[in-house]
């Protein structure tokens, strides 16, 4: 189906880089060759900017053309984009919003943050002909090969953009399997793919389509008001029991339909794009050693161990800051840390502590 990975299309000359790699620098072959071709590079994935279009008040879809070493993705999954802003680079994490095309473009939807310093640029400076850095595709919350089932998705504000990856794959495959979308947004003029949602519904018998409003009235049909709670599932989605679930959307958003569903439907997966709020139970500061260059640093507790490190002047690499991407993973030699979304404390030495999502609970010791 149309969720399928692609096939690298850089693994045909991987044998001839074997062999000429002690004699190129990659470095060096990607300044020289980006003077002939900006995607041209010796192995690393970029991406240029094709297009734009206008989704919601708020939020822009660009297309992009990878090149050649970009390995393929599934509808659902995310990518850490790199962008050069006020002369250096920044990456974030973005949906991709299309399953795969048959054109090899990509299109990731980005909404503007206020206050933000990657997304405002994204929605409303970047020129086509711009080039991004791309990471692997990564995100466990995918359609199985074979959907078979009742589904139910929850989109809260932006969640939309890796749910609409998957409303658009199924709907390729003439829509196998019953689908309930039900989509909250402050106000009507920041729904995204709105006109395409209901060109879908009205298309497929099997796929139903819910706008739910939590700062304006409703007025159309298919609109409606609150905020997600069980008086408003129970009331738009018939058999909660029997459905399989993906929920996505602000952190609050999504453990409020944790609370409601998990443990009572056939399955329940949800990705949130920002931490729950949680208070802080950790006070004071501890010692924080990295081990590779020898520096021991002061950080609180309870703060992100990402957070707390670039205050002192330190970036480490980071991608989503969700805990998804693992860019930012590292070895935890010694100490105990909290889990913040969850609140848990980890005393065991780990090799996946994610900086974004970890926060020092003791004096503490890392392979940074």
């Amino acid at each position: 189906m149309n969720a399928r990975v692609r096939p690298s299309r850089s693994r045909r000359p991987a044998g001839l880089r074997h062999w000429l790699r002690p004699f190129v620098a990659p470095a060096v072959f990607d300044f020289w060759a980006s003077r002939v071709n900006r995607l041209w590079t010796w192995e690393r994935p970029l991406a240029q900017l094709v297009g734009r279009e206008r989704e919601s008040s708020d939020a822009v879809t660009l297309l992009l053309r990878p090149n050649r070493h970009w390995q393929g993705f599934r509808a659902g999954q995310h990518v850490n984009l790199g962008i050069e802003v006020e002369g250096a680079r920044v990456t974030r994490s973005y949906s991709l919003s299309q399953p795969p095309r048959a054109d090899g473009l990509l299109a990731i939807t980005v909404k503007a943050m206020p206050g933000g310093k990657v997304s405002p640029r994204l929605c409303n400076a970047v020129e086509t002909g711009e080039i991004f850095e791309l990471g692997p595709a990564f995100g466990d919350m995918t359609l199985p090969r074979r959907p078979e089932g009742e589904w139910l998705f929850l989109a809260g504000g932006s969640g939309i953009t890796p749910l609409m990856a998957m409303v658009r794959a199924l709907a390729a495959d003439g829509m196998p399997v019953p689908l309930t979308l039900v989509y909250w947004s402050r106000r009507r003029d920041e729904f995204c793919f709105v006109d395409e949602l209901r060109a879908l519904a009205a298309a497929h018998a099997g796929f139903t389509l819910h706008l739910v409003l939590t700062g304006e009235a409703a007025h159309a049909a298919d609109e409606h008001a609150g905020r997600i709670d069980e008086a408003l599932l129970t009331r738009l989605v018939d058999g909660l029991e029997n459905r399989r679930v993906m929920a996505c959307g602000p952190g609050g958003f999504v453990e409020s339909a944790r609370g409601l569903l998990e443990g009572r439907v056939r399955d329940f997966q949800a990705e949130a794009f920002t931490l729950p709020e949680a208070p802080v139970l950790d006070e004071g500061e501890v010692e924080l050693t990295l081990n590779r260059s020898g520096r021991v640093l002061k950080v609180p507790r309870g703060q992100p161990l990402l957070v707390a490190l670039e205050a002192q002047g330190i970036k480490p690499a980071s991608g989503c800051r969700m805990g998804l991407c693992n860019t930012c993973a590292c070895g935890q030699a010694s100490g105990s840390v909290r889990h913040l979304p969850s609140g848990a404390l980890v005393h065991e030495p780990s090799q996946a502590l994610k900086l974004c999502i970890h926060g020092a609970a003791t004096d503490l010791s890392i392979d940074l």
